[in-house]
């Protein structure tokens, strides 16, 4: 029986984090498999591009080469972690995925859709999503949240840009949740931990209980 993919997308300091935690815990007192993985990175080739990503080293050669690094990371992350472990019947979790490079790269960077698309396509090679949870909050309150998370730590490529264009990005999660609701479910993530684990907890359940096979685990 193969396994499934389950992301996670929004804004820094969404809760992504807490949230595939809390999830992870849920879902393993069900009795399944789970594996908690990352992007960038989450395979040995990826980690190593995650670092120049995220340095802001590939900053000044444009959105393009930003969005090539995520592919070659993203293309190494499905090939040797997440779809070995969906092939093998577990349930993947995994902090950020394809709509992210969709809304930092693509809308943000203002790339070409077709070249979006075409980078998209080789790097995941079929593997899409099964359900994808965008957490959304307004973006001063969610980098509110990621300074007190950073502490005193230095911003990193993204956190660092302005409230305006952070919003805007906001913006385009909830765009993409618009055009494709069935595998995207917008979650409110200016609430109690408790109060958003709950419903990310029932949606995965109600996806889970309405495939064969796992409606006993």
């Amino acid at each position: 029986m193969s396994g499934l993919l389950i992301t996670f997308e929004g804004g820094e300091g969404a809760g992504k984090t807490t949230q595939i935690s809390g999830l992870a815990d849920h879902l393993r007192v069900r009795g399944f498999d789970v594996i908690v993985t990352r992007e960038p990175g989450g395979s040995a080739g990826a980690e190593a591009v995650r670092h120049v990503i995220l340095s802001g080293a590939a900053e000044a050669y444009g959105p393009a080469m930003e969005a090539l690094l995520f592919a070659a990371a993203r293309s190494d992350h499905v090939d040797q972690k997440i779809r070995p472990a969906i092939e093998a019947g577990q349930i993947v979790l995994c902090d950020r995925f394809i709509d992210s490079s969709r809304v930092y790269q693509g809308i943000s960077g203002n790339l070409d859709p077709q070249f979006m698309q075409a980078v998209e396509r080789i790097a995941i090679d079929g593997t899409m999503p099964d359900l994808t949870f965008i957490l959304d909050i307004p973006a001063d309150k969610g980098l509110a949240r990621a300074g007190l998370r950073r502490g005193n730590e230095a911003a990193d490529r993204f956190e660092k840009e302005t409230i305006a264009t952070h919003e805007a990005r906001r913006q385009a999660f909830l765009g993409i949740a618009a055009e494709e609701p069935q595998r995207c479910k917008v979650i409110d993530a200016d609430r109690s931990v408790a109060e958003i684990s709950a419903e990310i907890s029932a949606l995965t359940d109600n996806l889970l209980n309405s495939r064969e096979g796992y409606a006993h685990g």
